[in-house]
Parts: structure tokens; C-alpha cells; sequence
């Protein structure tokens, strides 16, 4: 390839970067909103359960939104990890053997996994993560389930709704990215 060819290939790399950068900070600013979503929505459910003296099977509509709201969470958080890998094993090494010394080029997209604390902080987002789309559905279930009227078809809702959490949780973990870089 002649270097006016490896310029052009160099630039067309960089114009990629440039739009998978853009679109994994799109999906950052939408997945952090999510979780606002999910407190907005769990704390309007929670309300409406209590007012009146109190409706419990009002709480049977806090595990789907929370299901569906955390499945949306994991899908862009997997995506923006994906977007991250696709720089560092794809990009990044394409560009540099483009570069004069062949170095690697995007160096933060390695760095910043680099961190020793990482680990810690993945576990820390794990166990959040797990608390607000696991363990607060499950919750409201529970409370349903110690107050609630027991009729038959809202008994079959929370069970079914209790196989949806445990998806999502089995989900949330296996996405959890726990290893080393």
C-alpha cells in the first residue's frame, strides 16, 4: 500500500473512532439516565400503592418496569463495553500498523482498564445494579406478598414477574465484566 493509500486508510480509521466514540457517549448519557428512570418510576409505583389506605397488588407493577428499564440499562451498558473492545482489539491495532513505530494509538481505551481498583469498583457497580433491578422488585414483591390480596391471578403475576428478576439478574451478573483486562 502506498502512503498516500495508508493516509487515506489512517483517516477513514480515525473518522470510525471518531463515530463509535460519539455513539458510545450517546449510550453513556442514556444508560446513567436510566437509572433516574427507574427511581422516578419505582418511587411514582410506591406512591400510588400507598395512597387510599394503601393498594399492595399496586406494587406487581414495579418488578416489569424494573425488569424492562433494567434490561434496556444492560443492553447499552453491553453495548458500550462492546463499542470499547471493538477500539482496542480492532481499530487501535489496525491504525497502528499504519504509525511509523507501529505503537498503539488509542492508549486511554487500555488504560483506564488498567486501574487496580477496577475490580473494586465493578463489584461496587454489580452490587448497585443488582440493588435497584433485583433486590427492590423483589422487595415490592415481598410486600405484596405479606399484604397484598391473595388471588389467584395476582399470585401467577408475581411468580411469573419473580422469574423475570431472576433473568435479569442472572443477565446483569454474567455482564458484569469482573476479569482483568
Amino acid at each position: 500500500m502506498s502512503r498516500d493509500e495508508e493516509a487515506v486508510v489512517g483517516r477513514l480509521l480515525i473518522v470510525e473512532y471518531e463515530q463509535v466514540k460519539e455513539e458510545q457517549r450517546a449510550r453513556i448519557g442514556f444508560r446513567d439516565n436510566l437509572l433516574y428512570a427507574t427511581l422516578a418510576s419505582m418511587a411514582a409505583i410506591i406512591t400510588f400503592s400507598l395512597q387510599g389506605g394503601g393498594r399492595p397488588e399496586l406494587l406487581l407493577l414495579l418488578p416489569p418496569a424494573s425488569v424492562l428499564l433494567g434490561w434496556t440499562y444492560l443492553v447499552n451498558d453491553e453495548k458500550i463495553s462492546a463499542i470499547g473492545r471493538y477500539i482496542r482489539q480492532d481499530l487501535d491495532p489496525r491504525l497502528a500498523t499504519l504509525a511509523p513505530d507501529r505503537t498503539r494509538v488509542f492508549g486511554w481505551e487500555t488504560a483506564h482498564r488498567d486501574d487496580r481498583r477496577r475490580i473494586s469498583r465493578k463489584r461496587l457497580q454489580l452490587a448497585a445494579d443488582l440493588l435497584l433491578f433485583a433486590v427492590a422488585p423483589i422487595a415490592a414483591l415481598i410486600v405484596y406478598w405479606t399484604n397484598g390480596p391473595a388471588k389467584a391471578p395476582l399470585v401467577a403475576i408475581s411468580v411469573a414477574e419473580t422469574l423475570l428478576i431472576a433473568v435479569l439478574t442472572v443477565q446483569i451478573v454474567l455482564y458484569a465484566d469482573l476479569h482483568r483486562p
